[in-house]
């Protein structure tokens, strides 16, 4: 009784992690999907991002000096935020 009882709890939890697993892939996935297409505006000027991305939601100097703009949205009522660092010349530097 107690070999079954362990056989059971030992499949079930295989099917529970291997579900998250595809779970974490699927994410790693779309995560990865929209890093290159945000890599796209690395080295493009502010006004190419804004007219693609339209207005920020916020914008500030970041403590080295830089500008930051920020773009907030919600996918399936998933909070979203996407920040562009912009050198002096306002070229896109970085954006995480």
């Amino acid at each position: 009784m107690k070999k079954n009882l362990l056989i059971s709890i030992l499949i079930t939890s295989f099917f529970l992690f291997s579900g998250c697993q595809t779970v974490k892939n699927k994410t790693d996935a779309i995560v990865e999907k929209e890093n290159e297409k945000l890599s796209k505006y690395i080295g493009k000027s502010s006004n190419e991002l804004r007219l693609d991305l339209g207005k920020p939601n916020e914008d500030f100097k970041n403590e080295k000096g830089n500008l930051e703009l920020v773009y907030k949205t919600k996918k399936y009522g998933i909070p979203c935020e996407r920040r562009f660092e912009l050198d002096t010349n306002s070229i896109v530097i970085g954006f995480e």
